[in-house]
């Protein structure tokens, strides 16, 4: 076997007016993410993890900011997309952990939801993902509601065949 680690980061600014999307999942919320695609900074992270991981560079590289085809974009898609690309160059996930940077909502009530939403646009078991919350404690960009950010390491595992 062999392994590899990727790290991914996205952080997304908030403004007035609901809902916000975490992991595929509009959370009801006084405030939405800003950005081009749909904002999710989660499933960017998690994006920018398996490239990577992988090799294959960023998200921003696949899905340029610029593009107006890009305006509004699920990022669940932008999510399967690079998971397609992943696969084709033979890796598999092993597992993911995130953690989630927001002073609110508290999101452990959406947890399983958000686990479920995740393994389904990764094709993983629920159990393969772990998820995390943490606020700033009012310090802070994040403590003053002004952005939220997530974060995600993954490792991926590819069957090596010799010949």
């Amino acid at each position: 076997m062999s392994w590899r680690v990727g790290l991914g980061h996205d952080t997304h600014r908030l403004a007035m007016g609901g809902p916000l999307r975490i992991g595929g999942v509009d959370i009801p919320h006084d405030r939405h993410s800003v950005g081009h695609s749909d904002a999710d900074a989660l499933l960017h992270a998690i994006t920018d993890a398996l490239l990577g991981a992988a090799g294959l560079g960023d998200i921003g590289q696949y899905f340029p900011p610029e593009d107006p085809a890009n305006r509004g974009r699920d990022s669940a898609e932008m999510l399967q997309r690079v998971l397609g690309q992943v696969q084709a160059v033979g890796w598999q996930i092993v597992n993911i952990d995130c953690i989630v940077h927001l002073e609110r909502p508290k999101l452990a009530p959406h947890w399983l939801q958000i686990r479920a939403r995740l393994a389904e646009v990764l094709h993983i078991a629920p159990e393969q993902i772990g998820l995390k919350a943490k606020t700033g404690e009012g310090l802070g960009a994040i403590g003053r509601e002004e952005l939220w950010m997530a974060q995600a390491v993954v490792l991926l595992a590819k069957t090596i065949t010799t010949s």
